[in-house]
C-alpha cells in the first residue's frame, strides 16, 4: 500500500531535522519529548491520574496511575505499560495520551513505569526495573484496587522490547501468571538482518543508522546482542507464554521483527493476533492527532485488551 498521506506529511515536515538521529543523546531526549504536543489527542474521562513511585532496584520508580471510571463494585484488571524511546529517550509525558486512551478505551487500570534509561543505566538497569514492576504490582493489587489474576503488561518499540522480555522472565522464574502481552511494533532481535530493515532504513523517520545509535547506547557490550533478555526472538522456547497482540507497521524498520516474534509465538502454541498497519510509518501508535491509523491501533489494542481481561 502507498505511504499514507498523513504519514508522509509528517515525514516532509520533519525533512532535514532528522529527529531520532545524532550522537547526542540528550538533544534526542530533548527532540522527542517536544513532540508531545504535536501528537497528543483527546482522550476520554478517567476517574483519576496519580504520579507515584515504587521501590525498584536501584531506587524509587516513578509511575503514573490511570484509572478508568466505572462503579468500583470489583477489583479492576491492570495493564502495566512500558513506554517507548529507544531505551534511552522517552517518560511518562511523551506516553501520557495513550495510556490515557488504553484506559478509557479498555476499561483496565494502566500502570506506566519511568524505568531507568540509558547510556547512564545500560543494558540491563530498565529491563531490571521493569520486572520489578510487575511483582510490585501483583505484591500490591489490593492498595492498588485491581485484580491479580487480571494483570496484563505491553508496551511500544522499546517498551515492547521490554514487555516481551519481562513475560519470559515471568514463565521461567515461576512469577506471576500473565493474561496478555500487548506489543506494539516491538524491537525484539537486535542481530536481525531483514527486508524490512533495509526497504525501510531511510525516509520514514525511524532510519537503521537510529537504531544502531539507540542500541549502540543501550547495549555497548556487543555480545549482549544475543542474549534473549535483550532479543526475545533468540530466547529457546516461547512455549506457554501468555496469549500476544502483536502491533507492526508497513513502512518501519522493525515491522519484519514484529511479525517474526508472532510467528514465533504461534508456532510454540500460544495464542496470537497480528496485525500489520498498512502505509504507516514507526511509532504510529504515538501520532493520534496527526495520524488517524494511530487511534485505530490504540481502539483495537483496547478491544483485545477488553477480551483479555474482562470477565
Amino acid at each position: 500500500m502507498p505511504l499514507d498521506p498523513q504519514c508522509r506529511a509528517l515525514i516532509e515536515a520533519a525533512a532535514g531535522s532528522a529527529p531520532f538521529d545524532g550522537s547526542d543523546h540528550i538533544a534526542v531526549r530533548n527532540g522527542y519529548a517536544a513532540t508531545i504536543s504535536a501528537f497528543r489527542h483527546a482522550t476520554g474521562e478517567l476517574n483519576s491520574v496519580v504520579d507515584s513511585a515504587f521501590p525498584g532496584p536501584a531506587g524509587d520508580v516513578p509511575i503514573r496511575i490511570y484509572r478508568p471510571q466505572g462503579d468500583g463494585a470489583s477489583l479492576a484488571p491492570c495493564l502495566i505499560f512500558y513506554h517507548g524511546g529507544g531505551w534511552a529517550v522517552g517518560d511518562l509525558d511523551t506516553h501520557d495520551h495513550m495510556c490515557r486512551h488504553l484506559a478509557h478505551g479498555s476499561g483496565a487500570v494502566v500502570i506506566s513505569v519511568d524505568y531507568r534509561l540509558a547510556p547512564e543505566h545500560k543494558f540491563p538497569a530498565g529491563l531490571a526495573d521493569c520486572i520489578a514492576a510487575v511483582h510490585w504490582v501483583i505484591d500490591n493489587a489490593g492498595k492498588l484496587e485491581v485484580d491479580a489474576t487480571r494483570v496484563a503488561i505491553g508496551g511500544d518499540s522499546a517498551g515492547g522490547n521490554l514487555a516481551a522480555a519481562v513475560t519470559i522472565e515471568m514463565r521461567d522464574t515461576g512469577g506471576p501468571k500473565l493474561a496478555l502481552q500487548l506489543l506494539i511494533y516491538p524491537a525484539v532481535d537486535f542481530t536481525a538482518d531483514n527486508n524490512s530493515l533495509r526497504e525501510n532504513a531511510t525516509g520514514y523517520m525511524l532510519t537503521r543508522e537510529a537504531l544502531e545509535m539507540f542500541t549502540d547506547l543501550y547495549l555497548p557490550d556487543r555480545t549482549t546482542r544475543s542474549d534473549p533478555r535483550a532479543s526475545p526472538l533468540l530466547c529457546a522456547s516461547h512455549t506457554d507464554l501468555p496469549r500476544a497482540f502483536v502491533q507492526t507497521a508497513e513502512f518501519d524498520p522493525l515491522r519484519d521483527e514484529g511479525r517474526a516474534y508472532a510467528e514465533a509465538l504461534m508456532a510454540a502454541g500460544c495464542p496470537v493476533e497480528y496485525k500489520c498497519y498498512p502505509g504507516v510509518i514507526h511509532g504510529f501508535a504515538r501520532m493520534g492527532a496527526k495520524v488517524d491509523a494511530g487511534l485505530t491501533a490504540l481502539d483495537d489494542a483496547c478491544g483485545v485488551l477488553r477480551e483479555a481481561l474482562m470477565p
